[in-house]
């Protein structure tokens, strides 16, 4: 707990370091690519990792189950742990000797609790670590550092219902006014059905958080009490699939039976969370999915968990339980009337990368994704012969007083990025800043203003 003594912490420390110590000193298997991982004292987990319980559930298993076939153990189980919303993951390597890590899904607000008392050595989260949370755990390291928060897949709050719903979409304004409980019937949305039925994540949940900040506070709501709570995301989606006049949120992989539906926000257009929208952060209820490690107290197990997970063969596994991998991929944008000349121009003549850049809030540094996406993006531009003259950089913002201050800020946005790729020896064709045009979130809060700042890439 967040209260625990100075001696009891202390202690709680020195054990910590104690089987890190000892661990480096027992047999492991060192394979070709890798360091040899020390052994934990037997009946010791190797890793405990607590949080969320949108990864815990399916992806954190899956993830550690291949990061340890990875790294040569074989005869892996997945098994209950000690708990609901527990497992645990177990290995045998070459010389007969078995590891096991602990996954504890209890909802992304547990992993700083548990990374503060030593409980946990890495933290899921699908939000962002709170400014509060940052400062409890000073002392383990600066949490919004790259070496701390690891981006490790995109995920869309999916808005369900019953499958025979004939509603289509809906703006984030009308989805906080039904969650609060100002709209209370399916007749007061223009359809039929009577009472309108809750269902929504518990309180502890990186879901409900990001729900909470992207829906209801940002339209200065907060939810109904008569809400029905699940702390399973599962239950929560199979529960509305089954109620004719359920709503309910959920992360894109839990969506099952249940009917999406299509979201606005402010002057955006009705996007469905498909996964080149998501991917982009451009959908509306895109968020990010996080791993967070301590700096100043390194557990190797955790630093092989992140290293996995950003490889080619961890980004699979986030697309096999159905989160959107961040590899860079090109897509084919069908042109409206709707966009701008040039940027109509742009669809007929070329493809859109799946990789977005933003930037860190009041900064003109690129954010923790991106300077990862950057070295993506390079081999991807490698890979696919495209070092010269094939990209175009587009950069967008939101509304100023002046518009022509706005268009400078966005192509001022994409030097920023040409200038990373240039290090890389790619050499951009051109910018476009097209300003507060094509906003895909609503300029009234900072979270929708950060959104729309953002540099798309294209490619001939």
């Amino acid at each position: 707990m967040l209260c625990k003594s100075a001696t009891a912490e202390h202690d709680t420390w020195g054990r910590t370091c104690g089987w890190l110590i000892l661990g480096f000193l027992c047999y492991a298997l060192p394979l070709p690519g890798f360091a040899a991982l020390p052994l934990p004292p037997t009946g010791q987990p190797a890793l405990q990792i607590q949080g969320s319980n949108t990864i815990g559930a399916r992806l954190g298993p899956a993830l550690v189950r291949g990061m340890l076939e990875e790294q040569g153990f074989g005869n892996i189980q997945i098994a209950p742990g000690a708990g609901a919303n527990e497992q645990r993951i177990l290995g045998t390597n070459s010389a007969k000797q078995q590891v096991f890590i602990d996954v504890a899904a209890h909802g992304s607000g547990t992993a700083f609790v548990a990374l503060k008392d030593a409980s946990a050595q890495l933290g899921a989260s699908s939000r962002p670590i709170k400014a509060s949370e940052a400062q409890a755990l000073a002392s383990l390291g600066d949490f919004n550092s790259a070496a701390a928060e690891h981006i490790i897949a995109i995920d869309g709050l999916a808005v369900i219902l019953h499958p025979n719903n004939p509603l289509q979409s809906l703006s984030t304004s009308k989805i906080a006014q039904i969650f609060s409980g100002e709209l209370k019937t399916w007749e007061e949305l223009g359809g039929s059905g009577g009472p309108i039925h809750l269902y929504a994540r518990d309180d502890k949940s990186g879901t409900f958080d990001t729900f909470k900040e992207l829906v209801l506070a940002a339209n200065g709501k907060t939810l109904a009490s008569n809400s029905m709570r699940f702390e399973s995301s599962e239950e929560l989606s199979d529960a509305v699939s089954r109620d004719p006049q359920g709503i309910g949120f959920i992360g894109l992989p839990y969506i099952r039976q249940a009917k999406a539906l299509a979201v606005t926000d402010g002057q955006s257009l009705p996007m469905l969370p498909s996964p080149t929208l998501v991917a982009t952060e451009d959908y509306p209820l895109s968020r990010r999915l996080f791993f967070y490690t301590p700096t100043n107290v390194e557990n190797p197990w955790a630093q092989a968990l992140v290293k996995f997970t950003h490889s080619d063969k961890g980004q699979a596994i986030v697309a096999q339980i159905g989160f959107i991998p961040q590899s860079v991929s090109a897509v084919q944008v069908n042109a409206s009337s709707t966009m701008p000349p040039v940027y109509r121009e742009l669809a007929h003549q070329a493809q859109r990368l799946t990789v977005n850049f933003r930037f860190q809030q009041g900064s003109a540094q690129l954010d923790n994704k991106a300077l990862r996406d950057i070295q993506r993006l390079l081999e991807y531009l490698n890979a696919n012969n495209k070092q010269q003259r094939s990209v175009v950089l587009v950069g967008f913002g939101d509304p100023k007083v002046d518009e022509s201050h706005a268009r400078i800020l966005s192509e001022w946005r994409g030097q920023v990025v040409r200038r990373e790729l240039n290090k890389g020896q790619i050499l951009v064709e051109r910018i476009i800043g097209f300003g507060a045009e094509l906003p895909v979130a609503n300029n009234q809060g900072d979270d929708g203003r950060i959104k729309n700042r953002r540099v798309e890439v294209w490619v001939y």
